[in-house]
């Protein structure tokens, strides 16, 4: 598949850290483009490199982290100096050879750092520059750093989440994140396409703030139309569909969300309760919504009855049903292995490297990942590629420039 993969050919430029960016453009180089990660050098030995690269807990042998191996497969590792005029001189020179420079800096770094449009498009007018910020790059929060939580508190997410009456609850894993990563990439791979048709290049940005907003999507609609605010419910309950909560089996929390009035009839047939169909509380949505209590109360008990894997076994294929799993046994979900979502890889640290497969597929196969490079380990043979000589590097690498 290497051969064929779609973005082959293409080179980005990303001086990224942490997650969001990284994210994001990992998928890039899951699908072939040559993403060359810079990151800022080591000083007397010490330090360097994405902040990522000393997140804990867990790390391999020469004290790389697992929490940067999972934003940064199939990238190259390139450290520069970016705020000397050595380094600008490097960016300068592989500007010139590469497509797209991203960032995930704080608002206000790009333009200080010479990574938008308006300070490459002389040496590159179709360059695509991407940026993802906290809160933009053109507003009084330019200078703001932000992160995920803060914005899940800020976007609504916090006091959506949870049990009725209960503190407020983030989720459970950086989602604002990730969901930010997406959205860059969609932009710069549109700014791209453009560049390719038009021969001009652009800045393009999102931001964490937006993107979480953003998502906020249907109910923020119901709430700046119709003034109704969404309110946590019960179970993690859908706020209109019922019942499509969790609900609890012998051995466990399974959800089951009967979205459509077919789902309820089915349930009732499949699990021996069409007496259920017969009763005037439940016989619309709207019905079972307002009767959403006396629900629960009835499907609880008679599910108690059997634990989850029957349930499983009866309903799934004919009723959207998934057991609430621990992380462990989401990760061990012999599907998880069927579908092809774990992969082993190999790393300098660790021969036999566990990792999650791309999500996304080509021609029926799933991407391939390489090991997140070791910081530097490509700075030679990324300078040699846009014309440095080993003389030229050395003095680089001399002057703590790379």
């Amino acid at each position: 598949m290497t051969a064929d993969l779609p973005l082959k050919g293409f080179r980005i430029l990303s001086a990224e850290q942490y997650g969001a960016g990284p994210y994001g453009t990992m998928h890039l180089a899951q699908m072939g483009a040559d993403v060359i990660k810079i990151e800022p050098p080591r000083r007397n030995g010490k330090g360097g490199g994405d902040t990522a690269r000393a997140v804990g807990p867990h790390f391999l042998r020469d004290g790389e982290s697992l929490y940067f191996q999972s934003f940064n497969y199939n990238k190259r590792s390139l450290t520069l100096d970016l705020r000397t005029e050595q380094g600008q001189a490097v960016l300068h020179s592989l500007v010139a050879e590469s497509h797209a420079v991203a960032n995930n800096m704080r608002g206000d770094l790009p333009a200080k750092l010479g990574l938008d449009y308006a300070s490459l498009r002389d040496i590159n007018p179709a360059v695509v520059c991407a940026h993802l910020s906290a809160y933009g790059r053109d507003n009084a929060r330019a200078k703001w750093p932000g992160y995920d939580y803060l914005v899940q508190a800020e976007a609504g997410y916090c006091q959506m989440t949870g049990e009725p009456g209960g503190e407020p609850q983030r989720m459970g894993l950086s989602m604002v994140d990730f969901m930010t990563g997406c959205i860059f990439t969609i932009g710069l791979l549109a700014a791209l396409l453009d560049a390719q048709r038009s021969g001009r290049g652009r800045d393009v940005d999102t931001d964490l703030y937006s993107a979480g907003l953003h998502q906020t999507s249907y109910p923020a609609l119901w709430y700046i139309n119709e003034g109704d605010e969404t309110q946590r419910t019960p179970r993690s309950a859908h706020p209109t569909a019922t019942p499509s909560q969790m609900f609890k089996a012998k051995d466990g929390w399974m959800f089951v969300m009967c979205q459509l009035p077919k789902f309820w009839d089915i349930l009732c047939e499949r699990i021996g309760r069409e007496d259920l169909l017969a009763d005037k509380r439940f016989t619309t949505n709207a019905d079972r919504l307002a009767n959403r209590d006396a629900l629960t109360e009835l499907l609880d008990a008679h599910f108690e009855t059997q634990p989850m894997a029957h349930w499983q076994e009866l309903l799934g294929g004919h009723v959207p049903v998934a057991p609430v799993y621990e992380l462990s046994d989401a990760l061990d979900n012999p599907w998880a292995h069927e579908v092809g979502m774990r992969q082993t890889i190999a790393h300098p640290d660790k021969a036999a490297m566990h990792t999650l497969a791309s999500p996304i597929r080509l021609d029926g196969q799933r991407l391939e990942n390489r090991a997140a490079p070791l910081l530097g380990a490509d700075t030679d043979a990324i300078l040699a590629e846009v014309g440095y000589d080993e003389d030229a590097i050395a003095a680089l690498r001399e002057g703590g420039i790379v």
